[in-house]
């Protein structure tokens, strides 16, 4: 007999019964009952229950040790009468008599509790992660990572996809977050850099003849951490393809993410489900103004509507605060809220006014109750609508979608500002009203960003979003703009990939043509000597002959976040950092030696005092 075990704990069933079997794992909990103790045994793969005869050795063996010791123990696997069957473990319909066990590791007094998974504080759980990884929900999260990315992989392959790993130490990057620093020993004074992503990598390989690639890819950002964000690495699945359009890599792409949700959607009997067809596409004008948002939840109903001409003339409509706003340049934004009259009490618009006032900082909403009156026309005593002229609220009624019983929400302001107290309220009115549909994984891509926007601080045109980007209508629509506003209109092959209101990830078809890499530059006020010192290696490198080559990169942590149902990265990670960017167990960051440092030919300046 093997000297540890010859079964997992998730392994026996009732073929089973009659079998002498040894088992090791944690000693979960412990149940005393008239003498007899029963003894959950726990490993990676499930629970077993022991049962200990005060008759056996084994009993003394076991009775004094704490939960979570680790122990090895033989007997024969007994039947559980019918009415003691648990249900709820594989292994619920035997237990085992347990004659023999041995101890393999005594545990001491536990920081945290690992059987019923109470809540503990964070800086607990990170600074003893071995011990919040027993516990069942995070195990079979870090299992379901596994899978999904095993899952990945597979379907990439599937797809024509090779995979290549590219450099962890490389050179820093002039744009996007801050870099993780490595110095040198041999060049002293110079830094490596961790990989932001391996974007100029892939591209590279594109050019080197390389057609399909993917990575599961460590990216390192020194950035502040968020609930969707770990504050230093993060995986994605980073793709590049040669010879493609902006559909070809939809068509390639779609497949692996439809796949891989429908794969896991009935995770733990969840039961969600991803619906059939292509993803829809929604260019980024749309998407801002029916969700205010470029990462719309498309399980959610509603949908905002401009009603900025029915309040600027306010002669129509005996309100004059929206008709101020709308005179400076302002749009008024209608948020509907089925059936809200009817549903909720007055309370409901008040608090929503109050969440306006609080989380986004705004100067309020606007809103009115929709009830029939004793004419039966629809109307609202609430000051925004009340003194509209009766044809002037009809239209308006018409226009936004409502009727009886429901009520609508207003976002006023400048253009920006107003899209995105609006977005923010359709979803808060969507999950407060519970209308978002549950249990399904809806897709879509946001398409045609705009490749340019106007920045307010410098005032000047600067990019929006990839200034790699592939230009709609390349070097011709770049030289035929002239003015602000013409830049402002040209829309570049960018796209982003979007699920239940959670952006995965950005792509683009690059821009592998350097002479219109450095026109798309000059017209954000960048001369070609900024592209050659901070862009060279790849911009010489398409000068050699660059492929159209086009990618994406699906954050693999928001993937599982998603189908984990979680709601912090750090439930999907094996080791996180904590808020403040400190790794608790290892005790990282921490400050090295001298000798360390004169290697590195680094002398620490004094740090001043706050």
């Amino acid at each position: 007999m093997h000297a540890y075990r010859t079964h997992t704990c998730g392994e026996l069933r009732q073929s089973d019964v009659g079998k002498t079997v040894k088992l090791s794992g944690w000693l979960h909990r412990r149940r005393d009952h008239g003498g007899v103790m029963f003894i959950d045994l726990r490993d990676h793969y499930g629970l077993t229950q022991c049962v200990f005869d005060p008759d056996f050795p084994a009993f003394a063996v076991v009775e004094r040790l704490r939960t979570e010791s680790v122990i090895t123990v033989e007997g024969e696997v007994l039947a559980r009468d019918a009415s003691l069957v648990n249900g709820n473990l594989d292994t619920g319909e035997i237990e085992v008599r347990i004659k023999e066990a041995s101890v393999q590791s005594e545990a001491a007094e536990l920081p945290l509790p690992v059987f019923g998974e109470p809540d503990y504080p964070e800086d607990i759980r990170l600074k003893h992660r071995y011990l919040d990884l027993r516990r069942e929900t995070l195990h079979a999260n870090m299992i379901l990572r596994s899978q999904v990315i095993a899952s990945i992989r597979k379907r990439m392959v599937e797809q024509g996809f090779t995979e290549y790993q590219t450099p962890i130490l490389t050179a820093s990057s002039p744009e996007g977050a801050r870099d993780f620093l490595v110095p040198s020993r041999l060049h002293p004074g110079e830094f490596y850099a961790l990989p932001q992503a391996p974007q100029q990598f892939k591209q590279l390989l594109m050019v080197s003849g390389f057609d399909r690639y993917f990575q599961i890819a460590a990216c390192f950002r020194d950035e502040d951490a968020r609930a969707d964000r770990s504050p230093g690495e993060f995986y994605q699945l980073d793709i590049e393809m040669s010879f493609v359009t902006q559909e070809d890599v939809f068509q390639a792409i779609e497949p692996v993410m439809h796949g891989v949700f429908a794969e896991f959607a009935d995770w733990k009997g969840k039961g969600r489900v991803v619906p059939e067809g292509p993803f829809p596409r929604i260019p980024y004008a749309e998407a801002m103004s029916k969700y205010g948002s470029d990462k719309p939840d498309l399980r959610n109903p509603i949908e905002l509507v401009d009603v900025t001409d029915f309040f600027a003339d306010d002669s129509k409509t005996g309100f004059g605060i929206f008709a101020k706003i709308i005179a400076g340049g302002g749009k008024v934004i209608a948020v509907p809220a089925p059936k809200a009259t009817e549903t909720q009490s007055r309370k409901f618009f008040d608090e929503l006014d109050k969440w306006a006032k609080k989380e986004m900082q705004a100067p309020g909403l606007g809103f009115a109750r929709l009830r029939k009156s004793d004419e039966g026309e629809v109307v609202s005593q609430d000051p925004t609508l009340k003194n509209f002229e009766a044809d002037h609220l009809k239209a308006f009624l018409d226009h936004v979608g409502l009727s009886d019983g429901d009520g609508v929400f207003f976002a006023a302001g400048k253009k920006g500002d107003a899209y995105k107290l609006a977005g923010a309220a359709r979803t808060k009115v969507g999950e407060d009203l519970g209308i978002i549909e549950q249990g399904v994984f809806r897709f879509c891509w946001i398409v045609d960003f705009p490749m340019y926007e106007y920045d307010e601080e410098n005032k000047k045109v600067d990019f929006s979003h990839n200034p790699f980007s592939m230009p709609q209508g390349g070097m011709e629509v770049l030289e035929a703009a002239k003015t602000d506003e013409e830049l402002l209109a040209i829309n570049a092959y960018q796209y982003d990939i979007v699920c239940n209101g959670i952006e995965l990830s950005s792509g683009a078809i690059r821009n592998h043509r350097p002479e219109i890499m450095l026109k798309a530059f000059e017209n954000a006020g960048y001369g070609p000597e900024v592209v050659e010192e901070e862009f060279g290696g790849m911009l010489n490198a398409f000068r050699y002959g660059a492929p159209p080559h086009g990618g994406i990169a699906p954050g693999v942590d928001r993937m599982v976040m998603l189908l984990a149902d979680a709601e912090n990265i750090r439930d999907v990670t094996l080791f996180p950092m904590n808020q403040q960017a400190r790794d608790l167990m290892m005790q990282a960051p921490s400050p090295v030696d001298d000798k360390q440092l004169k290697e590195l030919s680094i002398r620490l300046a004094p740090q001043l005092k706050e």
